[in-house]
């Protein structure tokens, strides 16, 4: 059999919820020239039950004491039998039909390296995580970017050139960033494409804010050592944001609604970075289970599966129905 032309590889953990959702928007899409490849680290909710509901390829296992963003995505790549590896968290579900077309399309151009695309909120993101997507993934394509910016939430790369460029595995976060960085300095480009848009779902705890943004602060001091963040950066930052994001709340009348949001967020946010920057110790075993896991009091049970098969259905471009995207079943009880 010939190879796809490209690799959808999706990280997962614990996302029963979701990842129907998205697998379900993966076979509505127009182009279906390409594999699934699931990369699990040791979901124990029933993502994998789920999963099986469709026709995937292969689940990758990696073990989670040897988790990190990095390491599973060299996990998925080297299993990846595409052309181009196509990046989706399985917390993300694509809005239109013709989304992999779009992002893959940009590639015709033989400099970019990485193609990435826009990213919106649902229903339960939070106002100020709704700026922040607004101002990252603007409406308008870039086709050579200045700044290694991207986001592996809903991204591709050349193939080719993760084998000679694999992602940091030592890296707490951001390997998308480093990645970019890499191949902008070996002479590659990195382009957006606005109407690849997927719904990101990110209805985090304040906990969970704080936890994300430490660690991609530590990370982010690794890769642009010459970039710092203070005390003053903080109040400056958490101040500056929270009152712009009350003003644009009050010009769409949704201030009460985010009275409390608001502040919550941003401080965690910021005060998540400072605490990242500020890190000069090593970060240690237990750090990185807490950083992976949060929600656990240890590393979850190792569960190796593997699902093979095939399948998928051309349609027309168009947004995507998902009232037929299949009820979740109830997790196993072992």
């Amino acid at each position: 059999m010939s190879s796809p032309k490209a690799s959808i590889i999706i990280r997962c953990y614990n996302e029963r919820e979701h990842i129907g959702k998205l697998l379900h928007g993966v076979f509505e899409q127009t182009f279906q020239d390409f594999e699934v490849l699931l990369v699990d680290s040791g979901s124990t909710d029933g993502t994998l039950e789920v999963a099986r509901q469709y026709p995937i390829d292969d689940v990758v296992y990696i073990s989670p004491d040897k988790f990190s963003f990095g390491r599973s995505l060299n996990y998925g790549c080297e299993e990846a039998d595409g052309e181009y590896c196509v990046f989706a968290s399985a917390h993300v579900y694509p809005r239109r039909k013709d989304w992999l077309e779009k992002i893959l399309e940009k590639f015709e151009d033989e400099d970019v390296a990485l193609v990435y695309g826009k990213q919106r909120g649902d229903e339960t993101t939070k106002f100020s995580e709704r700026r922040i997507f607004q101002r990252w993934f603007p409406e308008e394509d870039i086709d050579y970017q200045i700044t290694p910016f991207c986001n592996n939430a809903n991204a591709a790369i050349r193939r080719e050139l993760w084998e000679e460029f694999p992602y940091d595995e030592s890296l707490t976060g951001l390997e998308d960033l480093d990645w970019a960085k890499r191949v902008k300095n070996a002479g590659y480009e990195i382009s957006y494409a606005s109407e690849a848009e997927i719904v990101h779902v990110h209805d985090e705890t304040p906990s969970e804010i704080l936890n994300r943004y430490r660690r991609e602060a530590i990370a982010h001091k690794q890769i642009i050592p010459e970039q710092s963040f203070g005390f003053r950066d903080f109040i400056g930052a958490f101040l500056r944001n929270m009152f712009s994001d009350y003003t644009a709340a009050a010009r769409q009348g949704s201030l009460w609604g985010n009275i409390r949001s608001i502040p919550t967020f941003r401080l965690m946010q910021f005060w998540g970075t400072y605490q990242g920057f500020r890190r000069h110790d090593p970060v240690t075993e237990e750090l990185r289970e807490r950083f992976y896991y949060p929600d656990k009091n240890g590393y979850p049970e190792d569960r190796n599966k593997t699902v093979k098969a095939k399948g998928g259905d051309t349609s027309e471009t168009e947004e995507i129905d998902y009232t037929e995207a299949g009820a979740v079943p109830e997790p196993e009880v072992d």
